[in-house]
């Protein structure tokens, strides 16, 4: 499936892996998949894809995204739009395909192998347009979910379908093991220091 002799680039929806990795019950450790991915061929590129909630003080996604500009993933990123439903409730619209479909055909002109991290029917069209290009399309979505979290049309259009449940003992952890963040270490920290 992977050729250690490939370029390969990989383009990560972050929604869609995140509520993919979550109905599965774990948590993706963004080091272990470049490491994970590094091992397959040549890594030359790592897109992170999500939208954020602009007039929120503080967004929960926002150590991550820092984290992941600083270790080695190109994050692209666009402010959600707030809007009202015909029902009237406050709804969030954020979709990165179009930006994650521009950058992978601006990078199939380098890359040999484009490995697409969502389950969205919306990129049938894209992994065409890539094969017609030559190039090898691997999605890695699920179908362990009930219903699945890939799309039919995605799944049989790839070259290779990867279920994200496969990789899990390579690339996850348990939620339980996150990493604590820092006010929680030094509050830890100052308990043990007490006893």
């Amino acid at each position: 499936m992977f050729d250690p002799r490939e370029k390969i680039a990989l383009f990560i929806d972050g929604a869609n892996l995140y509520a993919a990795s979550k109905s599965l019950g774990f948590d993706i450790d963004y080091r272990k998949l470049l490491k994970a991915f590094q091992k397959r061929g040549y890594l030359l590129r790592a897109y992170y894809y999500t939208a954020l909630i602009e007039d929120q003080e503080y967004s929960s996604i926002r150590p991550l995204i820092d984290w992941l500009d600083y270790n080695g993933y190109k994050v692209v990123t666009k402010p959600a739009k707030e809007f009202t439903d015909s029902m009237g409730r406050r709804k969030i619209k954020g979709n990165m395909d179009i930006e994650l479909a521009i950058d992978a055909m601006e990078q199939s002109e380098t890359v040999d192998h484009l490995v697409i991290f969502s389950g969205d029917g919306d990129f049938t069209t894209l992994v065409e347009a890539l094969q017609r290009r030559g190039r090898k399309v691997s999605v890695i979505s699920t179908m362990a979910t009930q219903p699945p979290m890939i799309a039919d049309d995605l799944r049989r259009q790839a070259d290779h379908f990867i279920d994200l449940v496969s990789l899990k003992a390579e690339i996850g952890r348990e939620p339980s093991e996150r990493p604590q963040r820092s006010a929680e270490v030094s509050h830890a920290q100052t308990d043990a220091d007490e006893q």
